[in-house]
């Protein structure tokens, strides 16, 4: 396992962007009343945030760093380093923290750059983050993490269309000696990197009009193209159930807390039910594991910060805390994160 500890660097804000149009599973109608209730009790979703066509992961993470920067003050030329996490990036080509630097007014002496993931990127690219800050050679920087899912997904597919929603985050960074230390355990299973997938439009699989587009019914209510998210929720499930719990103990153990020390838990928003099941397993108090899932969806990247924003915006706003942060899903990828917040500036979550 990667286990390891960054120190002297402290989150100074956090803020979420979501699309205004709210989408509610109770209008599916590809689902019967019955199938209805029962998803939104189990998987936890009623209501998601979906992007018009046009909107983009970087419109969302845009008006969440213009607050950010505005309410901490800060003053964009003195970012140094900007990092954007997504797998609904702009385009192929070129990489969307370039643009981002440009649109926020950043200097030309920014280092910008995209990862490349989903439900786990969070974690991961925090810890890139501190990496690059730790030493104080860069002092300040913006972390903007988000996905729009949803201009993925087929309104055919009962499987994916009823999950996601779209955000976009931003978490500004900086280098302060003294900062408690960030402590990480970052694991990989690329051997299932078939459990979520959007098969074409890369390099493997390049678009083809005679492949691409064609909806084919993979079973009853699943029918999608090459485009779609193609989701395999048990193995997703079974996966998160097995792996999730020991990252989470193991991490603990090599930053010498335990479970009583940390006073928030916040998860992927991935399944009400599967996060439900890790939460049991572990044994946490269900008032220290807030979710955001049933106003927003599965909001793959973004779902850690944003129901920080949606759920605590207060708390974390007024006083120290102590959280533990687990993201785990498409890749296979998982990751958990013990860190310790000091009044960070945090924004309700904003609407475009």
């Amino acid at each position: 396992m990667a286990i390891f500890s960054i120190p002297d660097i402290r989150i100074a804000g956090i803020a979420a962007s979501v699309p205004k149009k709210e989408v509610s599973n109770r209008d599916y109608e590809l689902l019967s009343e019955k199938e209805q209730a029962t998803f939104i009790k189990t998987v936890g979703v009623e209501k998601r945030r979906v992007a018009d066509p046009g909107m983009a992961t970087s419109d969302l993470c845009f008006e969440a760093a213009e607050s950010l920067l505005a309410g901490l003050e800060w003053n964009a030329e003195d970012i140094e380093l900007l990092i954007f996490v997504s797998q609904s990036r702009d385009y192929l080509i070129p990489a969307t923290a370039g643009i981002l630097q440009d649109r926020l007014g950043l200097p030309k002496s920014c280092v910008a750059l995209d990862i490349s993931l989903g439900c786990s990127g969070y974690v991961y690219g925090l810890s890139v983050m501190g990496r690059m800050m730790t030493g104080g050679a860069i002092k300040k920087g913006l972390f903007l993490v988000g996905d729009v899912s949803t201009q993925n997904t087929s309104y055919k597919d009962k499987s994916t269309y009823p999950l996601f929603g779209d955000a976009g985050t931003a978490t500004a960074l900086e280098f302060k000696p003294g900062a408690p230390d960030m402590s990480f355990n970052l694991q990989t299973d690329g051997a299932g990197y078939e459990a979520i997938i959007i098969p074409d439009g890369g390099i493997r699989n390049f678009a083809s009009k005679e492949h691409s587009f064609e909806y084919k019914e993979i079973s009853e209510g699943i029918v999608r193209n090459s485009f779609h998210i193609a989701l395999d929720g048990m193995e997703v499930f079974n996966f998160s159930l097995r792996e999730v719990a020991p990252n989470i103990r193991a991490l603990l153990e090599y930053a010498g807390i335990s479970l009583d020390d940390i006073d928030y838990f916040v998860m992927h928003q991935a399944n009400k039910l599967m996060n439900e099941s890790i939460r049991k397993k572990l044994k946490i108090e269900a008032e220290k594991y807030p979710y955001s899932i049933g106003e927003y969806g599965n909001t793959s990247s973004a779902s850690i910060p944003l129901t920080i924003a949606h759920t605590l915006a207060g708390e974390i706003a007024g006083k120290k805390l102590q959280f533990l942060f687990s993201g785990f899903g498409v890749g296979l990828s998982w990751g958990s994160v013990v860190l310790k917040t000091d009044k960070v500036f945090c924004p309700e979550v904003i609407e475009i």
